[in-house]
């Protein structure tokens, strides 16, 4: 009896596993660049995937080991597409994660339980040390937009930073908050 005691556990294991990996319409791969790219799950509170030929500027963004996004505080103007060139200048693996702060929160959690997940989501690079990566993205809202490096520890040592998106001419935040000053 213990052979199908030990593959009914296993087989309830791998069944817990997939589901944990199926949450909401995120679409987690295996390896990096497998898996249909999906829109993240509330992606419309923070904006749409670009289009990279409708890109107004690019934007460097670097990843430290020293837990650290440089820059980490960001101008953009409402209904702008921004290129997001992201490159690990640490030894050890970073991603570059665009999302609410309950978004990343919830998915930091996740990444702590399955810290070898990597994505597919146009929302989001995993980038190797030494390599660089992109993120093309529209800020359709006005508001406060968060970014945040998900791997295990990173989140907690302060890997995050903010998108400040004002608001077009002639539309009103749609946050609620009096328009930025940059």
């Amino acid at each position: 009896m213990k052979p199908r005691f030990t593959a009914t556990v296993l087989l309830a294991g791998l069944i817990a596993a997939g589901l944990a990996f199926a949450h909401g319409k995120d679409d987690h791969a295996t390896k990096a660049g497998e898996g249909p790219a999906r829109e993240h799950h509330d992606s419309d509170a923070i904006g749409v995937a670009g289009d990279v030929a409708k890109a107004s500027r690019t934007i460097n963004v670097d990843m430290s080991d020293a837990m650290r996004f440089t820059p980490s505080s960001l101008a953009i103007r409402q209904g702008e597409t921004v290129r997001f060139v992201i490159k690990n200048s640490g030894a050890i693996k970073h991603e570059f994660v665009l999302g609410t702060e309950k978004e990343l929160r919830e998915h930091y959690e996740l990444m702590k339980k399955f810290p070898e997940m990597e994505h597919s989501d146009p929302n989001m690079v995993t980038v190797a040390p030494g390599k660089t990566g992109e993120v093309v993205w529209q800020f359709t809202k006005s508001g406060k937009v968060d970014f945040a490096c998900l791997q295990p520890g990173h989140y907690d040592a302060g890997m995050k930073g903010a998108v400040l998106v004002a608001a077009a001419k002639g539309q009103k935040k749609t946050d609620g908050h009096d328009d930025l000053k940059h």
